[in-house]
C-alpha cells in the first residue's frame, strides 16, 4: 500500500519544530488521502512545526478536521518523527583495534566508515556488523556466542585481525550499512564469562589455549546521543588477534555445540548424532564454512603454512613502522613557548578547548589544575555531572559562564572584571550544560549556538583582554573528532582567524587515529596543515607527566599555614585560589628553590618591588642577611606586641613612609619574619571590593582551625597605597563585622592591618601609638649594612652599577647621584622617537599617579616590537633608557604585566631634566598623552591607563588649601607654561568627552582662573547634562553664579570648593552682598526691609510702595521680581542648611565614636557664612535682657534672635558649646539664662528640651553657676516633656537626654520604661539621620562617671584634658582602645557589669529587674561569647543609644 506521507523536499527544514505554518501546510498537502481544505484549516489556525508535534486527534477534531484525515495526519506525523530519529549521521572511525582502555565513544546513528571486509594485509582488522536488535532477552547471549565463535574461527584460520560489532546496523535490517545503533547491556561481566566458557566448549581441546589468547574479552563502547549526552546504550565489540607465535601453522575447527555442557550431553543422548565439525574462513565481507566442501577445505589447509608466513612478515613490517617518539620534547617546547620551564613560560595565559571526556582520562589531567587556564571552552554538556568540570571544581577555582555573558554590551574590561577572567578559571559551556540549556546535535549547533561561542572567542582574543601573542590555545581532544559538523572544527576555524595563524594553537590527543581524523578535517575545512602543532603519540598520562615536570619543585609542592602550638595545616590549592584578593604568604614559601635567582635579585636591586624570593635568598648559606631597617626590631618587638594586647577584633598599624625609601619592603620583611606566628597576606588590589576582601580575610583566619570560634593564629594583612584613610577604616569595620557574623571571639585582635601609607612630606608626623614613620635618611648603622650588601652584590652581579634602586638608598638619597644618573641616561633623548615619547609618558604618570604603569602589550604595540610569536623583549625597545624602567604585576580589572619607572626619585628627576635639557615641558608630555590615539587602542591595560590619565587631571590635594582647586599636574603646568593649562584641559575634554567631572573641571578653571563666566556656565551645563543625578556636579552651577556675583561686587577671593548645603549657603551670602549694594536696600534704614524680604515677611511690592525713589529704582525692582521665590525663601533655606551642617558636624564623626577633626576646615567657612547671616537676621540690643520695661513679646523675640545668633537655638548647637573655644563660661550662663526666661514665658516643647540641654552643658563647664537648675528639677522636667504633645522632630533630642539623665543609679529614681526609651531613640536616629550620616558613626557625647548628679556625666573634652595629649594622638588612643587603660581615665569613669544576650549586653543595675539593653561599640568584642557570659565595660551615650566600651 502507498504510504500516507512522502519524504519532505529540500524546502522543508530538517527539524520539524522549526517549520512555519506554510511549511506545515505544504507537508499536509503531500499526504495521501488528505484534502487541501484540511491543510488550509491548519494554516488558518496557525499550526506551525512546534504545535504540530503537540497535536492529538482531539485537537484536530476541535478545529473541524474529521476523523479520517485526523488519523492520517497523526500517523504520518509519528512516522516522520521516527524516520528522522533513525536518519544516519556522519561518518566516523571504529574503536581502535586491540585497545580496551581508550576513551573513544560512538555517537548514535553515525556511520562507521569501514566496510565489512575480509583479510587485507593481515594487520588491518576486518569487520563484521550485527544489529543485535531482533533478538529476545532469552536468545541474546546465545546469538552473541554463536556469532563471535564463528567470526573468531574464521579470522584465526585466515590469519587476519578482526573485530565483530554488536549494535551496528546494516542494510538487511533496514539501516544504513555501519549505522551505530547500540544495545542495552545490563550485565557486562556475564558476556565475558560466557564467552570464555564458550571458547573452551566450541574449540578442540588442543586449541583451547590458543583460542583464549586470540579472542580478546568483549569491550563495551559507550554510545552518546546525537546531542553528546550520555545514553544507556553501548556497542559490544570483540577483537580477534591471531598472532603468528600463537597460531603457528595450526588450523582451527569448531563444533556446533559444546561437548562439555550437561545440556548438550543430554541432547546427545536423545539425538545420538555427534556435534557437527565446522571450519570457518573469511571470504570477502562474509564468513564461510569449508567443512562440507572437501576440495576447498584441503586446498586451504595446504595453504595455511604460506598464510602463517605472510602473517609473520606483516607483523615484522608493522613493528618496524613504530618509530621512537620525540613528541615529549616537542610538547615541552610548544607549551612553554621555547623556555622549557612553565615558571617563566612565554605564555602568561592558557585557554583550553575540550570535548567529551571519559572517566579513565580524568586521573591523567592533573596538569590542568597547575596550568590554571584562564578559560575553558567545554563542549561536553555533562561535564558538571561526570566530566572534566566535576574533576576540576574541587581542585581549582572555577566560575561557570554561558557564552552570552561574553557579548560586548559594556566596557570590555568591566565585562572581564565581572567574569573574574584573570582571577579564576572561566568555564564556558559551549553546547549547553544539561540543566539550564539543552545541548543540540552537531548539524544544528552552528546556527543555534555558533554565534555566541564566536563572541567568546573574539572577546578572549582582544588585545585589551589577554596580552597579544602571550597566551596559548590548547585543543584538548578527549574524544575523537570525526564529524565534519563537529563544533570543534568551527571553533578551531574561529581561533585560527582571530589569532592569524597556528602560532598560538596547540592540539593534544592520545592516539594517531584521532590525530589523523582531526588533521584531515581541519585540512579540508580550513586548508591548514596542523601536523607541526599536534601532540598525538603520547598517552594522556605521559602528557600529564611531561607538563608537570616543567614546573619547578616549589610551584607544585604543598603549601602550609601556621596553626596553634607551632603546628601547620596544608593550604588546599582551591582555597588558595579562592582567596583571589589576597597574596597568601605560607610557612614554607619559596622552599624547593628557584633557578632564576640572578634575574629576581636584579629586578629588586634595580628598583622593582621586593618579592618573597629576595628574603628567601638572603637566608641561604653564603648570603648576607636581608638589610633590617632600624625601625624593624621596634615594630616587631614592641609595636606589634602592643597591638596584640588590644581587645578589638581588628587592630590597625600605620606605616607612613616617604616614597622610594623602602617602606613597602620593610612591611613585607615584617610579614616574612612573622609567617610562622601569623597567617600573613598582602592585599593584591587596593581597589578591590572591600566586603569581599573582609570575607576572604576571615576565611583565611578560620581555615582548618580546630578552634573556629577563637582562632589560635591571627591574620597579619598588609595593605598598601590606599588613597583614602576612610577606606582603611571601612575595611577594619567590615572585618570586625565579618568576625561577628562568624561568631569569632575577640579577646585579642584576630586580624592586624599593616597599612603602608605614602607621606607627602619627609618630616615625621606627630607620634601616635599606632603609627610608625620611615623617612628618607639612613642611620650610620643602616649605611654600614648597605656597604656590606654592595660588596656581596658586586661579586655575583656584573651590572651592579645599574642597580639604581639599591644605590639611591646606599647613597642616602643624595640628589647629586640621582641627577647624574638621569642626566647621563637622557643624553640621547629625542621626543620625536617612540621610545623617548613612551619614556616621557611613563615619567609623567609615575610622578603624578602612584601605582601607574603601562602594560607590556601596549608598549610593544607602540614601539613596534610585535614579532610573529611575541619573542622580543619590551626592554629592548627602550634602548638606552631600559635601565630606567622595570616590570611589575598590575592588579586592575584584569591582571597584567606592566612597565614603570624603577624609582620615584628617578621619575621626578627626569621630569626636571626634560624641560631644562631637552625643552620638553609638562604641557608637551600631557598633550602627547592626551592626543596620541595609539595609546588608547584596544590593548591590555587600556582602562587602567584611562583611569590614571583621568586621575592626574582631576585628583586634587585637599590637604594643600591654596592648591585645592586643581590637580598638582595642572598647577605645575600653569606655573611652568602659563596659559597652556587651558589647552591641556580642552584636550582632556575631547579625550573624556562623556566625563562630567572633566567638564566640571573646565567650568572651575574658567570661573576661577579666567573669570570667563559665560564659558564656565557652558561647561557647567555640559557637566550637569552628563550627570543629572549628582549633587556634586549640580553644585558647579551654584559655584559659577557665586564667583560671578563675587566678581561683580569685587569682594575678596575667599573661596572653598564645597558641595551641596555649604555651596548653597555661600551663594546666599553672596546674594546678600549684592543686595546690600543696590539702591533699593543700600540707603539708610532699608537693610531691615531687606531682612524682612529675605525672611518672607514683606513682599517686594510693599518695599516698592514705601520707596520714595521707586521710579528711579524701577529697573532694579524689575530684575528682583524675576527672583521673588528665591528671595522670599533665602533665610529659610540658609537656616535649614546651617542646621543640617551643624547637626552633621556635632553628632557624627569617626566610626570609633569621636568627632572627625578633618571637618574643621569646612567649619571655618561655615562660621564665616553664619557671621554674615547673623549680621542681617540676628542683630539684637545687647542690653535687652536688663530692661524689664521693654515689650515682653519684643523681648522674647530678641531673646530667640540672640540664641540663634550664638548658635544655641538647637540641641546640637548647645552640645557643641562644650567644644567651642569661643563660648566662655559666662556666655554659657547667659544662654542658660535666656532659656530660663523663655521657659518662664511659655516655651515650646523644643525650647524646653533645649533648656534641659543648656543646664547639662553648663554643669560640665561651671558646676557652681547660679544659673544652673538642680539636677532633680531637670530630670523631672524631662519626665514631664515625655508626657506632653510634641512634634516628631523633637523626639530624637528628647529621648537622648532622657536616656542620659534617667539612667538608673542608687541616687536616681527608677524609670520603668527605660528600655522602651532606648528602643525609641534608636528608631528616631535611623529615621532622622539616615539622610546625613553617610557612613559615619554617631558621636559619643557623654560617658558615665563614678560621681552623682551632673557630675556623673563625663564629656569627651574632659577625658582629653585628663590625659594631656594632642588631637591626633588622642584620636589614635581612642580608636585602638589604649585610652581606657590610662589611669586618670579609669579614675573618671565607672565600670559596669552585664551579661551577653545575642548581639547586645544587658546591664546590671541596682534594681535586679531593671537591665537596660546596650550595644557594644565593636560587636566583635562579644561575638563568640556564650549566652549569659559576664562582661564589664564603660558606658557612653550617642544619638543611636547607649554604647558599651572597653568590654572585658
Amino acid at each position: 500500500p502507498l504510504p500516507v506521507w512522502t519524504a519532505p523536499k529540500d524546502d522543508l527544514s530538517t527539524d520539524i519544530k522549526d517549520w512555519s505554518t506554510d511549511q506545515v501546510r505544504k507537508w499536509i498537502l503531500r499526504l495521501n488521502g488528505v484534502d487541501e481544505d484540511v491543510a488550509e484549516t491548519l494554516r488558518k489556525e496557525e499550526v506551525n512545526g512546534a504545535s504540530l508535534l503537540l497535536l492529538d486527534r482531539t485537537d484536530l477534531k476541535d478545529i473541524g478536521v474529521s476523523f479520517g484525515p485526523a488519523k492520517l495526519i497523526i500517523h504520518a506525523r509519528d512516522e516522520l518523527v521516527e524516520f528522522r530519529e533513525k536518519q544516519p549521521g556522519n561518518a566516523c572511525k571504529p574503536y581502535p583495534f586491540g585497545r580496551n582502555h581508550d576513551t573513544y565513544r560512538y555517537i548514535e546513528n553515525n556511520i562507521l566508515d569501514t566496510v565489512e571486509s575480509g583479510a587485507s594485509d593481515f594487520i588491518e582488522p576486518c569487520h563484521e556488523y550485527k544489529a543485535f536488535t531482533q533478538t529476545t532477552d532469552e536468545t541474546k547471549m546465545e546469538k552473541f556466542i554463536q556469532e563471535v565463535i564463528r567470526f573468531a574461527a574464521a579470522c584465526m584460520n585466515s590469519r587476519t585481525n578482526g573485530t565483530i560489532h554488536f549494535g551496528i546496523g546494516d542494510k538487511q535490517q533496514g539501516y544504513s550499512h555501519g549505522q551505530i545503533l547500540g544495545v542495552v547491556v545490563e550485565d557486562k561481566e556475564a558476556y565475558a564469562m560466557e564467552l570464555k566458557s564458550a571458547i573452551d566448549a566450541h574449540f578442540e581441546h588442543k586449541h583451547k589455549e590458543a583460542a583464549q589468547k586470540c579472542i580478546k574479552p568483549p569491550r563495551f563502547v559507550g554510545v552518546l546521543n546525537r546531542n553528546m549526552t550520555s545514553s544507556d546504550k553501548c556497542v559490544i565489540e570483540v577483537d580477534i588477534a591471531p598472532d603468528s607465535v600463537i597460531c603457528e601453522d595450526n588450523v582451527y575447527h569448531t563444533y556446533t555445540q559444546s561437548l562439555n555442557s550437561r545440556k548438550n550431553k543430554k541432547k546427545a543422548k536423545e539425538n545420538p548424532s555427534s556435534p557437527e565439525k565446522l571450519f570457518y574462513v573469511r571470504d570477502g565481507g562474509s564468513t564461510r564454512n569449508l567443512a562440507k566442501n572437501t576440495k576447498e577445505y584441503e586446498q586451504f589447509v595446504e595453504n595455511v603454512m604460506k598464510l602463517s608466513e605472510l602473517r609473520k612478515k606483516a607483523e615484522e613490517n608493522h613493528l618496524s613502522d613504530i618509530k621512537s617518539s620525540t613528541q615529549g620534547s616537542r610538547l615541552a617546547q610548544m607549551i612553554t613557548g621555547g623556555t622549557l620551564c612553565l615558571d617563566k613560560s612565554r605564555y602568561e595565559h592558557y585557554v583550553v578547548v575540550t570535548n567529551k571526556s571519559h572517566p579513565r582520562q580524568l586521573e591523567s589531567l592533573g596538569f590542568l589544575v597547575e596550568l590554571n587556564p584562564t578559560a575553558v571552552l567545554d563542549f561536553d554538556p555533562e561535564s558538571a555531572k561526570h566530566g572534566l568540570l566535576k574533576y576540576m571544581d574541587p581542585l581549582s577555582t572555577v566560575s561557570v559562564h554561558s557564552p552570552a555573558e561574553y557579548k560586548i554590551t559594556e566596557a570590555v574590561e568591566d565585562i572581564a572584571e565581572k567574569l573574574k577572567l584573570t582571577r579564576s578559571t572561566s568555564w564556558i559551556f559551549c553546547n549547553g550544560n544539561g540543566d539550564h540549556e539543552q545541548p543540540c546535535p552537531f548539524d544544528k549547533w552552528l546556527f543555534s549556538k555558533g554565534a555566541s561561542v564566536r563572541d567568546v572567542i573574539s572577546f578572549l582574543c582582544r588585545k585589551d583582554v589577554l596580552p597579544n601573542k602571550r597566551f596559548l590555545v590548547i585543543f584538548l581532544l578527549l574524544s575523537a573528532v570525526s564529524d565534519r559538523m563537529d563544533p570543534l572544527i568551527e571553533t578551531f576555524r574561529a581561533f585560527l582567524q582571530e589569532l592569524g595563524g597556528m602560532g598560538q594553537i596547540l592540539c593534544i590527543c592520545d592516539n594517531e587515529q584521532g590525530f589523523t581524523s582531526w588533521k584531515n578535517l581541519i585540512e579540508a575545512q580550513c586548508a591548514t596543515d596542523i601536523s607541526d602543532r599536534c601532540i598525538y603519540e603520547l598517552s594522556f598520562a605521559e602528557v600529564n607527566g611531561t607538563i608537570l615536570s616543567l614546573w619547578s619543585k616549589n610551584r607544585i609542592s604543598s603549601r602550609f599555614l601556621p596553626c596553634g602550638g607551632g603546628s601547620k595545616v596544608l593550604l588546599d590549592k582551591k582555597v588558595q585560589r579562592s582567596l583571589d584578593t589576597l597574596e597568601v604568604l605560607c610557612v614554607n614559601e619559596c622552599e624547593g628553590g628557584n633557578d632564576d635567582k640572578i634575574t629576581i635579585e636584579e629586578n629588586f636591586y634595580r628598583g622593582g618591588k621586593v618579592s618573597w624570593w629576595n628574603f628567601y635568598f638572603s637566608e641561604q648559606p653564603g648570603s648576607t642577611p636581608f638589610i633590617k631597617r632600624d625601625m624593624f626590631d621596634f615594630m616587631k618587638n614592641t609595636v606589634i606586641k602592643e597591638l596584640c594586647s588590644l581587645k578589638k577584633a581588628c587592630a590597625l598599624l600605620n606605616l607612613k613612609h616617604v616614597t622610594g625609601c623602602g617602606g613597602t619592603t620593610l612591611a613585607m620583611h615584617l610579614l616574612w619574619d612573622h609567617r610562622e606566628t601569623f597567617r600573613c597576606a598582602v592585599l593584591r588590589n587596593n581597589k578591590a571590593d572591600l566586603t569581599e576582601v573582609s570575607q576572604q580575610v576571615v576565611k583565611l583566619l578560620m581555615y582548618e582551625d580546630h578552634e573556629e570560634k577563637s582562632p589560635m593564629v591571627p591574620v597579619l594583612l598588609m595593605i598598601d597605597d590606599f588613597d583614602d584613610e576612610d577606606k582603611v577604616s571601612d575595611l577594619q569595620q567590615l572585618i570586625e563585622a565579618e568576625c561577628v557574623k562568624k561568631g569569632i571571639q575577640s579577646k585579642s585582635p584576630q586580624v592586624l592591618l599593616l597599612n603602608c601609607m605614602r607621606s607627602q612630606s619627609s618630616d615625621p608626623p606627630e607620634t601616635t601609638t599606632d603609627t610608625v614613620f620611615i623617612g628618607n635618611h639612613l642611620s650610620e648603622k643602616e649605611q654600614k649594612l648597605f656597604e656590606e650588601k654592595l660588596t656581596e652584590i658586586e661579586k655575583t652581579h656584573k651590572n651592579a652599577e645599574t642597580f639604581y634602586g639599591f644605590m639611591i638608598m646606599k647613597k642616602n638619597f643624595k640628589s647629586e647621584y640621582i641627577e647624574s644618573v638621569v642626566h647621563n641616561t637622557l643624553k640621547s633623548f629625542n621626543i620625536n622617537q617612540s621610545s623617548s615619547q613612551l619614556l616621557a609618558v611613563l615619567v609623567l604618570l609615575n610622578v603624578y599617579c602612584k601605582g601607574s604603569a603601562l602594560s607590556v602589550s601596549l608598549c610593544e604595540e607602540f614601539l613596534g616590537l610585535q614579532s610573529a610569536y611575541g619573542t622580543n623583549k619590551v626592554e629592548d625597545g627602550f634602548g638606552k633608557f631600559s635601565n630606567l624602567i622595570g616590570r611589575c604585576s598590575v592588579e586592575s580589572k584584569v591582571v597584567f604585566t606592566g612597565v614603570k619607572i624603577i624609582h620615584s626619585s628617578i621619575a621626578k628627576q627626569c621630569l626636571h631634566e626634560l624641560p631644562t635639557a631637552h625643552g620638553v615641558k609638562r604641557a608637551d608630555i600631557t598633550d602627547l598623552l592626551l592626543n596620541t590615539d595609539k595609546l588608547y587602542e584596544s590593548t591590555q591595560g587600556r582602562d587602567k591607563l584611562l583611569q590614571d590619565v583621568r586621575y592626574i587631571l582631576v585628583k586634587r590635594q585637599l590637604a594643600v588649601i591654596d592648591e585645592s582647586h586643581f590637580s598638582p599636574l595642572i598647577h605645575d603646568i600653569a606655573r611652568e607654561t602659563p596659559g597652556l593649562e587651558e589647552l591641556v584641559l580642552e584636550n582632556a575634554a575631547r579625550r573624556f568627552k562623556n566625563d562630567a567631572v572633566i567638564s566640571q573641571l573646565l567650568a572651575r578653571y574658567y570661573y576661577l582662573k579666567k573669570r570667563d563666566f559665560s564659558s564656565a556656565k557652558i561647561w557647567a551645563k555640559q557637566a550637569r547634562h552628563l550627570s543629572k543625578d549628582s549633587s556634586y556636579i549640580a553644585d558647579t552651577s551654584a559655584q559659577v553664579i557665586k564667583h560671578e556675583l563675587k566678581n561683580d561686587v569685587k569682594t575678596d577671593n575667599n573661596t572653598f570648593n564645597t558641595s551641596g548645603c555649604l555651596g548653597e549657603v555661600q551663594v546666599g551670602v553672596l546674594i546678600i552682598d549684592v543686595l546690600e549694594k543696590i539702591p533699593v536696600f543700600s540707603s539708610h534704614g532699608r537693610l531691615d526691609k531687606m531682612s524682612k524680604v529675605l525672611s518672607g515677611d514683606v513682599t517686594l511690592q510693599d518695599v516698592k510702595r514705601d520707596d520714595q525713589w521707586r521710579h528711579q529704582n524701577g529697573p532694579y525692582y524689575d530684575v528682583l521680581q524675576q527672583f521673588e521665590e528665591l528671595l522670599y525663601n533665602l533665610k529659610y533655606r540658609m537656616k535649614m542648611n546651617f542646621d543640617l551642617l551643624d547637626n552633621f558636624y556635632v553628632n557624627l564623626g569617626f566610626r570609633s565614636g569621636i568627632r572627625d577633626s578633618r571637618e574643621q576646615e569646612s567649619q571655618k567657612k561655615l562660621v564665616y557664612c553664619f557671621t554674615q547671616y547673623m549680621k542681617l537676621f540676628c542683630e539684637t540690643d545687647p542690653t535687652f535682657l536688663k530692661h524689664s520695661g521693654i515689650n515682653m513679646m519684643l523681648r522674647l523675640h530678641q531673646t530667640r534672635q540672640f540664641l540663634e545668633k550664638v548658635k544655641a537655638d538647637s540641641y546640637y548647637g548647645i552640645l557643641n558649646c562644650l567644644s567651642r573655644q569661643d563660648i566662655s563660661n559666662e556666655m554659657m550662663e547667659k544662654i542658660t539664662r535666656c532659656y530660663s526666661f523663655v521657659y518662664q514665658q511659655g516655651a515650646t516643647p523644643k525650647e524646653k528640651i533645649n533648656f534641659c540641654y543648656a543646664n547639662v552643658v553648663l554643669s560640665r563647664l561651671k558646676l557652681q553657676s547660679q544659673q544652673l537648675q538642680p539636677y532633680r528639677q531637670i530630670t523631672d522636667l524631662v519626665l514631664q516633656i515625655l508626657h506632653q504633645q510634641r512634634q516628631l522632630h523633637d523626639n530624637l533630642p528628647l529621648f537622648f537626654i532622657a536616656v542620659v539623665l534617667l539612667w538608673p543609679s542608687p541616687h536616681n529614681p527608677k524609670y520603668e520604661t527605660l528600655g522602651t526609651l532606648i528602643s525609641q531613640l534608636k528608631t528616631c536616629y535611623r529615621a532622622e539621620m539616615k539622610e546625613v550620616y553617610n557612613g559615619k558613626t554617631p558621636v559619643i557625647h557623654f560617658l558615665l562617671g563614678k560621681r552623682i548628679g551632673y557630675n556623673r556625666l563625663v564629656h569627651i573634652e574632659e577625658i582629653k584634658r585628663s590625659i594631656k595629649t594632642g588631637q591626633e594622638q588622642f584620636e589614635s588612643m581612642w580608636g585602638n582602645g589604649r585610652i581606657w587603660k590610662e589611669r586618670k581615665v579609669e579614675e573618671l569613669l565607672c565600670r559596669f557589669t552585664g551579661v551577653v544576650r545575642d548581639d547586645f549586653i544587658l546591664v546590671d543595675t541596682h534594681k535586679p529587674n531593671l537591665k537596660p539593653q546596650i550595644s557594644p561599640m565593636f560587636r566583635s568584642q562579644i561575638s563568640g561569647r556564650h549566652e549569659g557570659s559576664k562582661v564589664s565595660f564603660f558606658i557612653g551615650f550617642s544619638l543611636k543609644g547607649p554604647i558599651a566600651l572597653d568590654i572585658e
